[in-house]
């Protein structure tokens, strides 16, 4: 990253540092899927009500991203990271009483207070990132950036797995057998199980922010950016073309990975409940004890595992390569795979939506990138906005595959990435280009 001819590079502390809020963004991320599962019986609900998690959560990013956006033009970076932090640890808090009286309406409001704080650290790290240093290697900058994103998403379904999964399995049979007062009992146990892993959620995000809270930030094209006074929504989509369809990319692309990952462990359970990765039992050290959703949440894991490792691929192969040909390549690997995993089901199918996990590691950050390319810092932060507002797409998409899968099975809810990775194509073969609209 070659920002300055000195010796000493400025921008290298900052960068670290928001280099740990993709860190931390991952976790809240990756433990939607296992929430969605656990709730299912914690709180009795069906698959459908469930995936509203990820509505909850996504909605937020859509409420306070352009909010975020505005705060940032006005007040700068380092005060829209600490307002996220903020959210974000106030969120993750809010699981404590949530668990307690184990009202969903209660667990949506924390994740959605959780979502706006993470839109403000989106918003600001994403762009952040693109504009410390050479524009040049801005697609790189974020990528590698994404790639601690990448790690940390690993931990979400191990949480899952170890901290949060009942270490018993409460099938229709079981529940038969039990009282009502005995069933209401486990539920009440299960919902419990949350509250230790947001906690520590909670003093970790707040032990970061007052590690920003004492570190000078620049603020790099700020006089720029406030000598070229206002810009609006409705013009800002007008006149850049890439932009606007760079919106409907990330809406698609975030509605692919909330689906799939949301809905990881139905998958399993539905196309192989009790065939198994081998390598993946013997990496986790799967035991006879564990549960189906256990083993399922190992599987996951290690799904994530493949999408760091192809963000690093990706990262490593876009310092050699353009960035946009690098993101084609995924897509069009990530079309087929869904493709595949719907035609074949079983556990082929499991293994094809993994690898699809692979595909997906660069497509945010790459989209991210191409959409706000080419504009001047007054207009910049609010493109971001509207980039990271797209991230609805995940609230919107995995409710419609849960109705999909009542209908015809989990296979039935592949349409849904499938067609969203469609779209991904297109925009990274011929949408992507810098016209006006």
């Amino acid at each position: 990253m070659n920002t300055t001819s000195g010796s000493r590079n400025p921008y290298l502390l900052p960068f670290a540092l928001v280099c740990s809020l993709f860190f931390l963004w991952g976790i809240a991320n990756s433990l939607n899927g296992s929430l969605i599962r656990h709730f299912q019986f914690a709180l009795d609900l069906k698959r459908w009500q469930a995936g509203i998690v990820d509505s909850a959560f996504y909605f937020g990013y859509f409420v306070m991203a352009i909010p975020a956006g505005i705060f940032m033009r006005k007040w700068g970076y380092k005060r829209g990271i600490l307002a996220g932090l903020l959210l974000y640890a106030c969120g993750a808090l809010l699981f404590y009483p949530a668990a307690g009286i184990r009202v969903y309406a209660f667990f949506l409001f924390a994740l959605f207070t959780i979502a706006s704080g993470l839109a403000f650290l989106e918003t600001a790290a994403n762009l952040y990132v693109t504009v410390l240093g050479d524009k040049k290697d801005a697609e790189w900058r974020i990528n590698f950036a994404q790639s601690f994103n990448g790690i940390s998403i690993i931990l979400g379904p191990i949480i899952g797995s170890l901290f949060i999964f009942s270490k018993k399995e409460y099938t229709t049979a079981i529940l038969e057998t039990m009282t009502p007062e005995q069933i209401e009992a486990a539920r009440v146990q299960e919902a419990l199980s949350v509250q230790g892993p947001y906690l520590a959620v909670a003093v970790i995000v707040a032990a970061v922010a007052i590690l920003f809270a004492f570190t000078k930030m620049p603020e790099v094209g700020r006089e720029e950016e406030l000598a070229e006074g206002r810009v609006s929504i409705p013009g800002l989509l007008g006149k850049y073309r890439h932009l606007s369809l760079g919106v409907l990319a990330q809406f698609a692309n975030v509605g692919a990975q909330a689906t799939l990952w949301g809905y990881f462990v139905d998958f399993k359970i539905d196309f192989a409940k009790d065939e198994h990765v081998g390598f993946v039992n013997t990496l986790y050290r799967v035991t006879e004890g564990m549960t189906p959703d256990q083993i399922a949440g190992f599987h996951a894991s290690f799904a994530l595992v493949l999408f760091m490792v192809g963000r690093f691929l990706g990262t490593y192969l876009m310092s050699r390569i353009e960035p946009r040909v690098v993101l084609s390549w995924y897509c069009i690997a990530s079309v087929a795979l869904v493709a595949l995993a719907f035609a074949t089901g079983g556990l082929t199918g499991i293994v094809c939506i993994m690898l699809t996990y692979f595909c997906q590691s660069i497509m945010f950050p790459t989209i991210f990138a191409l959409a706000t390319k080419g504009l001047p810092p007054a207009e910049s932060k609010l493109a971001s906005s509207l980039v990271i507002m797209a991230i609805v797409g995940g609230a919107v998409m995995p409710p419609i595959a849960g109705l999909l899968s009542q209908a015809g099975g989990m296979k039935m809810a592949l349409l849904v990435p499938f067609a969203c990775f469609s779209y991904v194509v297109f925009y990274v073969m011929r949408g992507y280009r810098q016209s006006a609209a």
